[in-house]
């Protein structure tokens, strides 16, 4: 009996030997080939008891009782402590494309001051987790095109970054047919025209395929119907803005809505009422309600050549932890009876708005791109904005015309290797203006102290401050039936008044 159990001890010796040879000499060294392709943010190899546990699904399993635990968190409104599930989650189980796309979504949307404003420093971050997320699951659609959805929508600008997450969304076959139409107003804003227009010829030839083949289903019916008409409508804007007459090369002698280009006479006055809290009134010579002027206080030596944004795309992995020495504002100031006004109180979100000692001077930016204009603006200033300008603060050379070439293509039909090119010629023309504040001006310190009564003040060409004055807010001047249009100012009988909801 003791020889026997001898035996079977030395058995389980040499088995053991053998075992931690065989981790040693090919399991440990050979692992990391069935590792996720983004690991970027754990250094540590697995141990062979983690690499059996992974083999048996412990680590998806793990993912979903994070994400089902990260859920819980969302309901609770606390939001910080999702943020390290989602970057977990997505290490554990790198093909879960909810947690990618739900993840995007709430860096770049859920972090808001106490009057909704985004925290716009998490918006890199979400671009970065959509790349891992695309690096790991390149043959599915969503990711490529929650990515686009970020440019087009959040970002608002750029647009070719837009066009091509969504061009990447496009040729995927798992697209939902209805999220292909995105791609057409992306072209649209990124000023490629033809490629809009033909997209929708292309859209609408297949949706009739499928309308011809099962013509009793609803949504193929319906899906033929919006494509037809989004062609439709298209079509008739390109004419009626003179685009086909500009192609033509008989733009001047047709009396199209974007010729003499409009002046929208932007002016603007900021002042900096007390520590942390600015001030902005100004004019917009355009009746039509719809216009959203954007407004920008940043770092004026944040390391950036790029006004009136930052670097969306300049994060190579998720920093769920932006700088905090950082200050980063975007609003949208809307424009009523060609004027608007907003105060700006930044004292109750120190940590979004923290004007570090690190950093001397910021910036007041304020920005207009017609391409992102609704319809009815556009029909006046046209695709591009050809049909309107400023006098005093037309810009042409702080956004330019980007395109990828996408035409490069690998044998799943998927494009590789896509190469940025500058287009030749004006850049995009937008109306840009822009002041310069001192820290000791933002804080109201020294000389700019509240008792020393000195306030910070400033003025762009053409402001008057009579046309700013305060009226009803329940007043709109609209434009009359009969001759012109009210005259900003005093009610008069062309205006009409607008209940709360």
């Amino acid at each position: 009996m003791r020889l026997k159990r001898q035996n079977l001890l030395g058995a389980v010796l040499g088995l053991f030997i053998a075992q931690g040879a065989l981790q040693v000499g090919v399991i440990h060294r050979n692992w990391e080939k069935f590792q996720p392709k983004d690991m970027s943010l754990s250094n540590d190899l697995l141990s062979p008891d983690q690499i059996l546990l992974n083999l048996f699904g412990f680590r998806e399993f793990l993912a979903s009782i994070l994400w089902v635990r990260a859920d819980g968190f969302f309901d609770a409104g606390n939001y910080d402590a999702v943020l390290p599930m989602i970057n977990l989650c997505t290490l554990l189980d790198p093909h879960q494309i909810d947690i990618y796309s739900t993840g995007m979504w709430h860096i770049a949307y859920n972090f808001t001051d106490e009057e909704q404003r985004s925290d716009r420093r998490y918006v890199p971050s979400a671009l970065a987790l959509g790349r891992r997320g695309v690096r790991n699951n390149p043959d599915t659609y969503e990711i490529f095109f929650e990515s686009g959805w970020i440019w087009y929508h959040k970002i608002d600008d750029d647009y070719f970054q837009a066009v091509k997450w969504f061009q990447e969304a496009h040729e995927r076959p798992d697209i939902i047919p209805g999220r292909r139409n995105l791609l057409a107003n992306a072209y649209q804003r990124n000023g490629e025209l033809d490629k809009a227009l033909q997209l929708y010829y292309d859209l609408l030839s297949t949706a009739q395929k499928e309308y011809d083949a099962n013509p009793r289903e609803f949504s193929n019916f319906q899906m033929r119907d919006t494509i037809e008409n989004n062609l439709d409508t298209m079509i008739v804007r390109l004419v009626q803005r003179g685009t086909f007459a500009q192609q033509r090369g008989d733009f001047a002698q047709g009396n199209y809505d974007t010729r003499d280009p409009w002046d929208v006479k932007f002016s603007v006055r900021v002042s900096v009422d007390s520590p942390k809290v600015v001030r902005v009134d100004g004019t917009w010579n355009v009746l039509p309600v719809g216009t959203r002027v954007r407004l920008i206080i940043r770092d004026k030596d944040t390391a950036t050549d790029r006004l009136a944004e930052l670097d969306w795309d300049g994060k190579s992995d998720v920093d769920l932890d932006p700088s905090r020495t950082t200050t980063f504002l975007q609003d949208q100031l809307f424009v009523k009876n060609r004027r608007f006004s907003r105060v700006i109180d930044m004292t109750k979100d120190p940590t979004m708005y923290p004007f570090s000692e690190d950093h001397k001077e910021y910036l007041v930016e304020f920005y207009y791109n017609p391409r992102s204009a609704p319809p009815h603006i556009q029909d006046k200033f046209g695709f591009l904005g050809e049909g309107f300008t400023d006098k005093n603060y037309l810009s042409t050379s702080i956004r330019k015309n980007y395109q990828y070439d996408i035409s490069e293509k690998d044998s799943k039909g998927y494009s590789v290797n896509p190469k940025l090119t500058e287009a030749k010629g004006e850049g995009q023309r937008v109306v840009y203006c822009a002041f310069t504040l001192t820290r000791d001006q933002i804080l109201r310190r020294g000389e700019w102290s509240m008792e020393g009564g000195k306030v910070p003040l400033f003025t762009s060409k053409g402001f008057d401050p009579r046309n700013v004055a305060s009226v009803d807010e329940q007043i709109y001047d609209i434009p009359a039936l009969r001759g012109e249009a009210p005259k900003t100012g005093a009610p008069s009988s062309t205006t009409m008044p607008v209940q709360s909801k």
